[in-house]
């Protein structure tokens, strides 16, 4: 999918009053934070959407660099990010056009990027490891193939999911600290809501 056609997909489903996944935080994201990182960080969220979640971590201390295809959903997280009185750096940019600048960040944050099809994960692995300090680290929150039972979020292409395997494949380079398959309530606006087959993962570069 071109950045174009990513950008028309999207912004159909964001041009919404609501917040499509809410406003809340990603509950893993939050634990997650609260063990490994810190404020003054410096924190890249991929497809940060709606800004949940960066502005979260901006009300933590952190220095939050975000971007997002939808030009509509960036409206609507400055907005969001104004609300809250924090900054976050925004730019409008897919993951092949962001400027993915080496060794910079203290920590880079994949929240439901499952809009990525097998080759477009890898090069997201490899810009993320690339885009790490040393000892930076990687958290990422996705669906593994048993969500197709439960449809209440996520993409419905099963080679969009993860499994154990796989993330262990992509994160060679890395240092797992944590990674889980488990099943949850979520509760993350209308897009994320019920039971849910998860996959959550740590890595340190």
């Amino acid at each position: 999918m071109s950045f174009a056609d990513a950008t028309q997909f999207w912004n159909e489903r964001f041009d919404k009053a609501e917040f499509i996944f809410g406003k809340e935080p990603n509950e893993y994201l939050v634990e997650q934070t609260q063990k490994y990182l810190k404020p003054k960080d410096k924190v890249l969220c991929i497809a940060d959407g709606e800004g949940r979640n960066g502005v979260w971590l901006a009300k933590q201390g952190i220095q939050v660099i975000g971007f997002d295809a939808s030009d509509i959903a960036l409206s609507k997280a400055k907005q969001f990010a104004k609300e809250n009185q924090v900054e976050v750096e925004y730019s409008f940019s897919d993951t092949d056009s962001f400027d993915w600048q080496e060794n910079t960040y203290d920590a880079v944050i994949g929240i439901f990027i499952q809009f990525a099809d097998p080759h477009m994960r890898e090069r997201i692995f490899k810009k993320v490891h690339q885009s790490l300090k040393p000892e930076g680290i990687f958290i990422l929150q996705g669906y593994t193939p048993k969500q197709l039972e439960y449809k209440t979020g996520g993409p419905s292409l099963i080679e969009h999911l993860y499994t154990e395997e796989l993330i262990r494949d992509l994160t060679k380079e890395f240092q797992i600290l944590d990674l889980c398959c488990y099943e949850k309530e979520l509760n993350e606006g209308a897009r994320h809501a019920g039971m849910s087959a998860l996959l959550g993962l740590v890595a340190k570069k």
